[in-house]
């Protein structure tokens, strides 16, 4: 991994870019009404790209591979929590199966990249 800085990790793009597909649909009018799943929906939706960015400031290269399992756990979470918006109606199926599948996309590519800093393992990223 050489990127210089945040935004030239792809994951990070995409998990900005899948953040969004989650707000437009937070907007709807369906989660006035399930509050708790509106919140927990965007608060895991938000720790997968806050875990990245925090991640990447880190100075070991274990350090950052900790925050993306966390990113990871969360990016598994908004698809949990996708799946029982479907249930409850809120989002349709074909919603559902398009952001989960980013967010699936997202938590390959952060596998890949736990792999890659596990093996680097630098003890000094900068």
């Amino acid at each position: 991994m050489n990127a210089k800085c945040l935004e030239e990790l792809q994951v990070y793009r995409k998990a900005v870019e899948a953040s969004a597909d989650i707000a437009n649909l937070l907007e709807r009018e369906g989660f006035d009404r399930h509050l708790r799943l509106r919140e927990q929906l965007g608060s895991a939706t938000e720790r997968v790209v806050s875990s990245i960015a925090e991640g990447f400031e880190m100075s070991t290269d274990r350090h950052f591979a900790q925050y993306c399992y966390r990113a990871k756990g969360s990016s598994r979470e908004v698809r949990s929590q996708l799946l029982v918006a479907s249930q409850r109606r809120i989002v349709t199926e074909s919603e559902r199966l398009a952001i989960s599948g980013k967010y699936e996309e997202i938590a390959k590519m952060l596998t890949g990249l736990i792999k890659h800093l596990e093996r680097e393992d630098r003890k000094q990223r900068r």
